[in-house]
């Protein structure tokens, strides 16, 4: 197991004690409050969460969902403007299919936005409990076909890493093959929890066993449902899926659930790149500055991503 640098420890060690209540302990009206708080701006704060001032613009609109129910996409296009044909990189945020939103993950996507030079769409699915599953999944199903662009890709962390992967299915199923990419970042792939590393890490930093629980109660309360490929990517069909970078971090919970799914991927003949980060907690592409190796996590999605997506002049990768 490997160690966690110290600025790592006192950041996280800080978020646990004093910057969140964990979902455990948190009922449906705390849970909304968690779910509207938006990180800090600042220097400080920039330099933790990889912030950039770009000329990126942030703008939003919606796409419906199969019951009628408007889905908000929070959009990022690079400065000059771009082809409204061009590649585009679909973000599925985390939060444990309870929490999160698109504006904290402004850091991210406007990266992503600005060194790729193509658009970021963010989708602002719906949350449990209140939207139990496979809401989230079909909301993010939806919406991407709504987005449809010739080239896309779809990216997400932890639960949208779950998300991600489940559109990247269903585009199989549908025999569209828009989906040049997946890139999965420490993704929940089995939610009946039979990981190696939820025990191994089962009092981490940012992401306990018991909170895992916790997120898995809120949005598959049935049991029965866990296994379906809805809900737990990795007992879906695997072949024919696009290629997949999965980043994981060593000293996470779900460590093991993305390298048990780019060991199937790879089973199966699907192409897969699967990194494990040392001394990373799980959440570490929120807080890139606060760790040794979010620079080159990030330096490699942007590779990833360009390799299989920017295939246009104007494409940008710095």
């Amino acid at each position: 197991m490997s160690l966690m640098p110290l600025r790592t420890r006192v950041l996280v060690t800080l978020l646990d004690r004093v910057g969140r209540r964990p979902i455990e302990d948190l009922d449906l009206a705390g849970i909304r409050v968690a779910r509207a708080t938006i990180s800090p701006r600042g220097y400080l704060a920039d330099r933790i969460t990889g912030y950039e001032r770009t000329d990126v613009q942030i703008s939003t609109a919606t796409v419906p969902a199969r019951d009628g129910h408007p889905i908000p996409v929070r959009r990022y296009q690079p400065g000059g403007g771009a082809d409204p044909d061009a590649p585009v990189v679909i973000y599925l945020h985390g939060g444990g299919w309870v929490q999160g939103n698109v504006v904290n993950y402004d850091p991210l996507c406007r990266h992503l936005c600005d060194r790729l030079g193509v658009g970021v769409l963010s989708v602002d699915y719906r949350l449990a409990p209140e939207w139990p599953a496979p809401t989230a999944a079909y909301d993010c199903i939806d919406a991407v076909r709504a987005l449809r662009r010739d080239a896309m890709a779809v990216c997400g962390d932890s639960a949208g890493g779950n998300l991600a992967a489940v559109v990247a299915q269903a585009f199989r199923d549908d025999g569209d093959t828009a989906i040049r990419a997946q890139a999965l970042i420490y993704p929940a792939t089995d939610a009946t929890m039979q990981s190696p590393s939820i025990a191994e890490h089962a009092k981490a930093a940012i992401l306990t066993k018991a909170s895992m629980e916790a997120f898995v109660d809120h949005y598959v309360p049935d049991e029965g449902a866990r296994r379906d490929p809805l809900v737990s990517p990795l007992f879906g069909r695997l072949d024919g899926l696009p290629p997949a970078l999965i980043q994981t971090a060593d000293l996470d919970p779900l460590r093991d659930d993305g390298s048990r799914y780019a060991a199937a991927l790879k089973d199966d003949g699907v192409e897969v790149k699967l990194t494990n980060y040392l001394g990373a907690p799980h959440g570490f592409a929120s807080f890139p500055g606060a760790t040794r190796v979010g620079a080159a996590a990030r330096a490699e999605l942007v590779s990833f991503l360009a390799e299989r997506l920017v295939s246009r002049p104007g494409g940008k990768v710095v």
